[in-house]
């Protein structure tokens, strides 16, 4: 005889061990993903090269649209079309207590190295359309903070 239990004995007990296994790995994901972003001295000291014009803001709107609406919104208010499907929600752009005390420098590490569930954009967008990007995070804010959100041409 074997010393080793009967088979339907240690399946209850692998099961309890693969569902605290499991349950472990959400709990974990859960933290990491909800934790702030860590962003290097360096690079919360860099200052956004691209000169803020008409041209550089209609670039940026147009980037906008394409890539960031859908989560983000029209507007920058975190309501895209598929905002409800990401956890933690897409960042309200527009709340200048969160958005102001950020460097453009900020703006530009989370733009181009994301953090899940936001995509990173160093390989979709190049610096420079990054650097526009920064542009409009700036007019969301200043807008939200003087007329209650952006322009009407900035929704585009």
């Amino acid at each position: 005889m074997s010393a080793r239990p009967p088979r339907s004995r240690r399946l209850p007990k692998v099961a309890f061990v693969l569902v605290l296994t499991a349950m472990a790995g959400v709990i974990l994901y859960a933290v990491f993903q909800n934790s702030d972003w860590k962003i290097p001295e360096g690079a919360k000291s860099l200052k956004n090269p691209v000169v803020t014009s008409p041209d550089a803001l209609r670039a940026a709107r147009d980037l906008y649209r394409d890539e960031c609406a859908h989560c983000h919104g029209d507007t920058g208010k975190g309501d895209g079309p598929d905002a409800n499907k990401y956890k933690p929600a897409p960042a309200d752009l527009t709340e200048a207590r969160h958005m102001q005390p950020q460097s453009d420098g900020e703006f530009f590490y989370k733009i181009t190295g994301g953090k899940r569930p936001m995509p990173a954009f160093k390989k979709r967008l190049t610096e420079e359309q990054r650097w526009q990007l920064v542009l409009l995070l700036r007019a969301f804010t200043a807008k939200a903070n003087t007329s209650g959100g952006p322009s009407d041409s900035q929704r585009k």
